[in-house]
Protein backbone atom coordinates (compact mmCIF):
# COMPACT_ATOMS: atom_id res chain seq x y z
CA UNK A 1 0.00 0.00 0.00
CA UNK A 2 1.25 3.50 -0.90
CA UNK A 3 0.20 5.82 1.89
CA UNK A 4 0.19 8.68 -0.66
CA UNK A 5 -2.81 7.04 -2.37
CA UNK A 6 -4.85 7.61 0.79
CA UNK A 7 -3.82 11.21 1.43
CA UNK A 8 -6.06 14.08 0.32
CA UNK A 9 -4.75 15.08 -3.10
CA UNK A 10 -4.30 18.77 -2.31
CA UNK A 11 -1.97 17.88 0.57
CA UNK A 12 0.54 15.84 -1.44
CA UNK A 13 2.66 18.83 -2.48
CA UNK A 14 2.13 20.82 0.74
CA UNK A 15 5.42 21.68 2.42
CA UNK A 16 6.08 22.77 5.96
CA UNK A 17 6.46 26.48 6.66
CA UNK A 18 9.87 28.05 7.33
CA UNK A 19 10.09 30.27 10.40
CA UNK A 20 12.73 32.43 12.05
CA UNK A 21 13.80 32.37 15.67
CA UNK A 22 16.18 29.43 15.34
CA UNK A 23 19.04 31.04 17.26
CA UNK A 24 18.68 28.48 20.04
CA UNK A 25 20.18 25.90 17.67
CA UNK A 26 23.50 27.73 17.67
CA UNK A 27 25.81 28.59 20.53
CA UNK A 28 27.09 32.13 21.03
CA UNK A 29 24.85 33.68 18.38
CA UNK A 30 22.87 36.91 18.69
CA UNK A 31 19.47 36.11 17.18
CA UNK A 32 18.15 39.10 15.25
CA UNK A 33 15.94 36.84 13.12
CA UNK A 34 12.96 36.72 15.47
CA UNK A 35 10.60 39.60 16.28
CA UNK A 36 10.15 39.06 20.02
CA UNK A 37 10.22 41.66 22.76
CA UNK A 38 14.02 42.06 23.20
CA UNK A 39 13.63 42.87 26.89
CA UNK A 40 12.20 39.44 27.63
CA UNK A 41 9.26 38.59 29.89
CA UNK A 42 8.58 40.30 33.24
CA UNK A 43 10.84 39.12 36.07
CA UNK A 44 7.84 37.70 37.87
CA UNK A 45 7.14 35.11 35.14
CA UNK A 46 8.94 32.16 36.78
CA UNK A 47 6.98 32.63 40.00
CA UNK A 48 3.72 32.86 38.05
CA UNK A 49 4.48 29.58 36.29
CA UNK A 50 5.39 27.84 39.55
CA UNK A 51 2.18 29.03 41.20
CA UNK A 52 0.16 27.52 38.34
CA UNK A 53 1.59 24.02 38.85
CA UNK A 54 -0.55 23.44 41.95
CA UNK A 55 -3.47 22.59 39.65
CA UNK A 56 -1.51 20.51 37.15
CA UNK A 57 -3.35 17.36 38.26
CA UNK A 58 -6.65 18.75 36.95
CA UNK A 59 -7.98 19.23 33.45
CA UNK A 60 -7.83 22.88 32.38
CA UNK A 61 -11.01 24.90 32.00
CA UNK A 62 -11.99 24.09 28.43
CA UNK A 63 -13.98 27.32 28.15
CA UNK A 64 -11.06 29.52 29.33
CA UNK A 65 -13.75 31.57 31.08
CA UNK A 66 -11.50 33.51 33.47
CA UNK A 67 -8.96 34.29 30.76
CA UNK A 68 -11.65 35.40 28.32
CA UNK A 69 -12.97 37.78 30.95
CA UNK A 70 -9.52 39.36 31.40
CA UNK A 71 -8.94 39.63 27.63
CA UNK A 72 -12.39 41.13 27.07
CA UNK A 73 -11.78 43.73 29.78
CA UNK A 74 -8.46 44.72 28.22
CA UNK A 75 -10.15 45.42 24.87
CA UNK A 76 -13.43 46.78 26.32
CA UNK A 77 -15.36 43.89 24.76
CA UNK A 78 -17.63 41.10 25.96
CA UNK A 79 -16.48 37.60 26.90
CA UNK A 80 -18.36 36.25 23.89
CA UNK A 81 -16.10 38.25 21.58
CA UNK A 82 -13.05 36.16 22.56
CA UNK A 83 -11.71 32.83 21.33
CA UNK A 84 -8.56 31.53 23.04
CA UNK A 85 -6.00 29.35 21.28
CA UNK A 86 -2.60 27.71 21.64
CA UNK A 87 -0.88 30.71 20.11
CA UNK A 88 -2.30 32.85 17.32
CA UNK A 89 -1.45 29.94 14.99
CA UNK A 90 -4.40 28.11 16.56
CA UNK A 91 -6.69 30.99 15.55
CA UNK A 92 -5.16 31.01 12.06
CA UNK A 93 -5.99 27.31 11.72
CA UNK A 94 -9.54 27.72 13.02
CA UNK A 95 -10.39 30.52 10.57
CA UNK A 96 -10.23 28.57 7.26
CA UNK A 97 -11.54 25.44 8.97
CA UNK A 98 -14.66 27.44 9.81
CA UNK A 99 -15.22 29.60 6.74
CA UNK A 100 -13.36 28.10 3.76
CA UNK A 101 -14.74 25.33 1.53
CA UNK A 102 -12.53 23.27 -0.81
CA UNK A 103 -11.98 25.28 -3.98
CA UNK A 104 -12.75 28.66 -2.39
CA UNK A 105 -10.59 31.58 -3.46
CA UNK A 106 -8.54 33.16 -0.67
CA UNK A 107 -6.52 36.35 -1.19
CA UNK A 108 -3.28 36.69 0.76
CA UNK A 109 -0.81 39.58 0.60
CA UNK A 110 2.72 38.36 -0.16
CA UNK A 111 5.27 38.27 1.35
CA UNK A 112 3.66 37.50 4.68
CA UNK A 113 3.44 34.89 7.42
CA UNK A 114 3.47 31.48 5.72
CA UNK A 115 0.90 29.82 7.98
CA UNK A 116 -2.00 31.72 6.37
CA UNK A 117 -1.49 30.07 3.03
CA UNK A 118 -0.55 26.74 4.52
CA UNK A 119 -3.67 26.40 6.66
CA UNK A 120 -5.89 27.60 3.84
CA UNK A 121 -4.40 24.97 1.55
CA UNK A 122 -5.07 22.32 4.22
CA UNK A 123 -8.71 23.44 4.03
CA UNK A 124 -8.57 23.01 0.24
CA UNK A 125 -8.56 26.69 -0.73
CA UNK A 126 -7.14 28.17 -3.91
CA UNK A 127 -4.65 30.92 -3.01
CA UNK A 128 -4.47 34.20 -4.93
CA UNK A 129 -1.46 36.39 -4.13
CA UNK A 130 -1.69 40.13 -3.64
CA UNK A 131 1.93 41.01 -4.37
CA UNK A 132 3.43 43.73 -2.17
CA UNK A 133 5.96 45.66 -4.24
CA UNK A 134 8.88 47.94 -3.51
CA UNK A 135 7.32 50.59 -5.75
CA UNK A 136 4.36 50.70 -3.32
CA UNK A 137 6.73 50.72 -0.33
CA UNK A 138 5.46 47.18 0.34
CA UNK A 139 2.05 48.53 1.31
CA UNK A 140 -1.30 47.22 0.09
CA UNK A 141 -2.22 48.58 -3.33
CA UNK A 142 -5.96 49.22 -3.03
CA UNK A 143 -6.61 49.21 -6.77
CA UNK A 144 -5.03 45.78 -7.18
CA UNK A 145 -6.79 44.49 -4.08
CA UNK A 146 -10.19 45.70 -5.30
CA UNK A 147 -9.69 43.69 -8.49
CA UNK A 148 -8.88 40.52 -6.54
CA UNK A 149 -11.62 40.65 -3.87
CA UNK A 150 -14.65 39.84 -6.08
CA UNK A 151 -15.38 36.12 -5.85
CA UNK A 152 -13.06 35.61 -2.88
CA UNK A 153 -14.16 33.88 0.30
CA UNK A 154 -11.53 35.46 2.54
CA UNK A 155 -8.69 37.97 2.73
CA UNK A 156 -5.67 37.81 5.07
CA UNK A 157 -3.87 40.95 6.25
CA UNK A 158 -0.97 41.06 8.72
CA UNK A 159 -0.55 44.42 10.47
CA UNK A 160 2.29 45.12 10.92
CA UNK A 161 3.15 42.85 8.07
CA UNK A 162 5.73 40.15 8.58
CA UNK A 163 8.40 40.32 7.12
CA UNK A 164 8.13 43.82 5.58
CA UNK A 165 7.40 45.64 8.86
CA UNK A 166 4.87 47.97 7.24
CA UNK A 167 1.89 49.17 9.29
CA UNK A 168 -1.39 50.07 7.63
CA UNK A 169 -3.45 52.78 9.36
CA UNK A 170 -6.69 51.92 11.13
CA UNK A 171 -8.63 54.00 8.62
CA UNK A 172 -7.13 52.07 5.72
CA UNK A 173 -7.75 48.67 7.26
CA UNK A 174 -11.35 49.54 8.14
CA UNK A 175 -11.96 50.77 4.60
CA UNK A 176 -10.76 47.36 3.38
CA UNK A 177 -12.99 45.65 5.96
CA UNK A 178 -15.91 47.71 4.67
CA UNK A 179 -15.24 46.69 1.08
CA UNK A 180 -14.98 43.06 2.15
CA UNK A 181 -18.25 43.28 4.09
CA UNK A 182 -20.10 44.66 1.08
CA UNK A 183 -18.79 41.79 -1.05
CA UNK A 184 -19.35 39.02 1.55
CA UNK A 185 -15.62 38.41 2.04
CA UNK A 186 -14.26 37.32 5.43
CA UNK A 187 -11.25 39.29 6.70
CA UNK A 188 -8.54 37.81 8.92
CA UNK A 189 -6.55 40.64 10.49
CA UNK A 190 -3.38 39.52 12.28
CA UNK A 191 -2.31 42.06 14.93
CA UNK A 192 0.05 39.75 16.84
CA UNK A 193 2.99 42.13 16.38
CA UNK A 194 1.10 45.37 16.94
CA UNK A 195 1.47 45.63 20.73
CA UNK A 196 5.21 46.27 20.28
CA UNK A 197 4.60 49.23 17.95
CA UNK A 198 4.53 52.67 19.52
CA UNK A 199 1.01 54.12 19.25
CA UNK A 200 -0.63 50.73 18.66
CA UNK A 201 -3.78 51.90 20.45
CA UNK A 202 -4.52 54.20 17.51
CA UNK A 203 -3.95 51.46 14.94
CA UNK A 204 -5.68 48.37 16.31
CA UNK A 205 -9.08 47.47 14.86
CA UNK A 206 -10.06 45.25 17.79
CA UNK A 207 -12.66 47.74 18.98
CA UNK A 208 -14.56 47.57 15.68
CA UNK A 209 -15.40 43.88 15.49
CA UNK A 210 -19.10 44.35 16.22
CA UNK A 211 -19.37 46.69 13.23
CA UNK A 212 -17.70 44.09 11.01
CA UNK A 213 -19.01 40.55 11.62
CA UNK A 214 -16.77 39.43 8.74
CA UNK A 215 -13.57 40.44 10.59
CA UNK A 216 -11.47 38.31 12.95
CA UNK A 217 -8.58 40.02 14.76
CA UNK A 218 -5.76 37.75 15.96
CA UNK A 219 -3.57 38.64 18.95
CA UNK A 220 -0.80 36.84 20.81
CA UNK A 221 1.35 37.00 23.92
CA UNK A 222 4.27 35.28 22.19
CA UNK A 223 5.87 38.39 20.70
CA UNK A 224 4.69 40.95 23.26
CA UNK A 225 6.08 39.11 26.28
CA UNK A 226 8.82 37.07 24.53
CA UNK A 227 7.31 33.73 25.62
CA UNK A 228 7.19 31.56 22.46
CA UNK A 229 7.48 28.46 24.63
CA UNK A 230 4.14 29.25 26.28
CA UNK A 231 1.57 28.84 23.54
CA UNK A 232 -1.18 31.39 24.07
CA UNK A 233 -3.05 33.61 21.65
CA UNK A 234 -6.60 34.74 21.01
CA UNK A 235 -9.00 35.90 18.37
CA UNK A 236 -11.48 38.77 18.68
CA UNK A 237 -14.66 38.86 16.61
CA UNK A 238 -18.39 39.46 16.74
CA UNK A 239 -20.09 37.02 19.10
CA UNK A 240 -21.77 35.11 16.29
CA UNK A 241 -18.46 34.76 14.45
CA UNK A 242 -16.69 33.44 17.55
CA UNK A 243 -19.52 30.98 18.15
CA UNK A 244 -18.98 29.44 14.72
CA UNK A 245 -15.18 29.27 15.11
CA UNK A 246 -15.51 27.56 18.49
CA UNK A 247 -17.07 24.60 16.65
CA UNK A 248 -13.68 23.64 15.14
CA UNK A 249 -11.60 24.27 18.26
CA UNK A 250 -9.91 21.23 19.76
CA UNK A 251 -10.97 20.39 23.32
CA UNK A 252 -8.53 21.52 26.04
CA UNK A 253 -6.44 23.34 23.44
CA UNK A 254 -5.00 25.69 26.08
CA UNK A 255 -3.40 24.22 29.20
CA UNK A 256 -4.03 25.38 32.73
CA UNK A 257 -0.53 26.82 33.13
CA UNK A 258 -0.89 28.84 29.93
CA UNK A 259 -4.29 30.17 31.00
CA UNK A 260 -2.96 31.23 34.39
CA UNK A 261 0.16 32.89 32.96
CA UNK A 262 -1.81 34.75 30.28
CA UNK A 263 -4.38 35.97 32.79
CA UNK A 264 -1.69 37.45 35.08
CA UNK A 265 0.35 38.99 32.27
CA UNK A 266 -2.61 40.66 30.56
CA UNK A 267 -4.22 41.83 33.80
CA UNK A 268 -1.11 43.14 35.57
CA UNK A 269 1.81 43.57 33.19
CA UNK A 270 0.77 45.24 29.92
CA UNK A 271 2.87 48.22 31.04
CA UNK A 272 5.90 45.98 30.48
CA UNK A 273 4.93 45.75 26.80
CA UNK A 274 4.16 49.45 26.47
CA UNK A 275 7.57 50.33 27.93
CA UNK A 276 9.27 47.99 25.47
CA UNK A 277 7.40 49.52 22.52
CA UNK A 278 8.57 53.00 23.52
CA UNK A 279 12.20 51.92 23.89
CA UNK A 280 12.19 49.97 20.62
CA UNK A 281 10.81 52.97 18.77
CA UNK A 282 13.88 54.93 19.83
CA UNK A 283 16.24 52.03 19.17
CA UNK A 284 15.10 51.50 15.58
CA UNK A 285 16.07 55.07 14.74
CA UNK A 286 19.44 54.72 16.45
CA UNK A 287 20.06 51.40 14.69
CA UNK A 288 19.20 52.90 11.29
CA UNK A 289 21.79 55.63 11.68
CA UNK A 290 24.45 53.27 13.05
CA UNK A 291 24.05 50.76 10.21
CA UNK A 292 23.81 53.44 7.55
CA UNK A 293 27.11 54.90 8.74
CA UNK A 294 28.93 51.64 7.95
CA UNK A 295 27.25 51.18 4.57
CA UNK A 296 24.87 48.46 5.69
CA UNK A 297 21.89 48.07 3.28
CA UNK A 298 19.25 49.37 5.66
CA UNK A 299 16.05 51.10 4.56
CA UNK A 300 14.45 54.08 6.26
CA UNK A 301 13.23 53.43 9.82
CA UNK A 302 10.46 50.87 9.67
CA UNK A 303 6.89 51.50 10.78
CA UNK A 304 7.43 48.74 13.31
CA UNK A 305 10.48 47.32 15.09
CA UNK A 306 12.00 45.16 12.37
CA UNK A 307 13.65 45.86 9.05
CA UNK A 308 13.16 44.29 5.61
CA UNK A 309 16.25 45.05 3.57
CA UNK A 310 17.62 44.15 0.11
CA UNK A 311 21.10 42.67 -0.19
CA UNK A 312 21.52 43.48 -3.89
CA UNK A 313 23.65 46.58 -3.20
CA UNK A 314 26.25 44.24 -1.73
CA UNK A 315 26.25 42.09 -4.86
CA UNK A 316 25.11 38.97 -2.99
CA UNK A 317 21.87 37.08 -2.47
CA UNK A 318 20.09 36.68 0.85
CA UNK A 319 21.42 33.17 1.68
CA UNK A 320 25.02 34.33 1.14
CA UNK A 321 24.40 37.45 3.22
CA UNK A 322 22.91 35.32 6.00
CA UNK A 323 25.93 32.99 5.97
CA UNK A 324 28.36 35.90 6.19
CA UNK A 325 26.44 37.41 9.07
CA UNK A 326 26.65 34.06 10.83
CA UNK A 327 30.43 34.30 10.46
CA UNK A 328 30.06 37.36 12.71
CA UNK A 329 27.79 35.31 15.03
CA UNK A 330 24.68 37.26 14.06
CA UNK A 331 21.56 35.45 12.87
CA UNK A 332 19.22 37.32 10.51
CA UNK A 333 16.17 36.00 8.66
CA UNK A 334 16.84 34.91 5.10
CA UNK A 335 13.61 35.79 3.26
CA UNK A 336 14.18 33.40 0.35
CA UNK A 337 11.46 31.15 1.79
CA UNK A 338 8.89 33.82 0.89
CA UNK A 339 9.59 33.09 -2.78
CA UNK A 340 10.63 35.32 -5.63
CA UNK A 341 11.15 38.27 -5.86
CA UNK A 342 11.92 38.32 -2.13
CA UNK A 343 14.92 35.99 -2.27
CA UNK A 344 17.13 39.08 -2.24
CA UNK A 345 15.86 40.37 1.13
CA UNK A 346 16.63 39.76 4.78
CA UNK A 347 14.72 40.66 7.93
CA UNK A 348 16.27 41.63 11.24
CA UNK A 349 14.83 43.10 14.40
CA UNK A 350 15.69 45.79 16.92
CA UNK A 351 17.16 44.73 20.26
CA UNK A 352 18.35 46.71 23.27
CA UNK A 353 21.13 49.29 22.90
CA UNK A 354 23.94 46.99 24.05
CA UNK A 355 23.17 44.29 21.48
CA UNK A 356 22.31 46.79 18.75
CA UNK A 357 25.67 48.50 19.29
CA UNK A 358 27.61 45.24 19.23
CA UNK A 359 25.86 44.00 16.10
CA UNK A 360 26.36 47.26 14.21
CA UNK A 361 30.15 46.90 14.62
CA UNK A 362 30.53 43.31 13.48
CA UNK A 363 29.45 43.13 9.81
CA UNK A 364 31.87 45.77 8.47
CA UNK A 365 33.61 43.14 6.32
CA UNK A 366 30.46 42.83 4.19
Amino acid sequence: MRIEDSVRKHLLDLNGAVHGGQGWRYGGVEDFSHNLNPFGPPDILNNVIISATSNIGHYPDDSCADLKRVIAKRHSLEDGNVMVGAGSSDIIRAFPNTFVEPGDKVVIARPTFAEYGRQCRVAGASITDLLLTESDDFRINRDRLSKLIPGAKALFICNPNNPTGRVESRERVLSIADECLKKNVMLFLDETLLDLVQGHEDTSCAGYIDEYPNMVVACSLTKSFAIPGIRIGYGLAAEGTVKQMEKVRMAWNVGGIEQHVAKILIRDHMNHVDKAAKMMDAEKRWMFNALKDIGFPVSDPADSFFYFCPTSSLGIDAPTFTDRMMDSRILVRDCSSFGRPFDGYVRFCVKDRIRNTASSRRPTTL
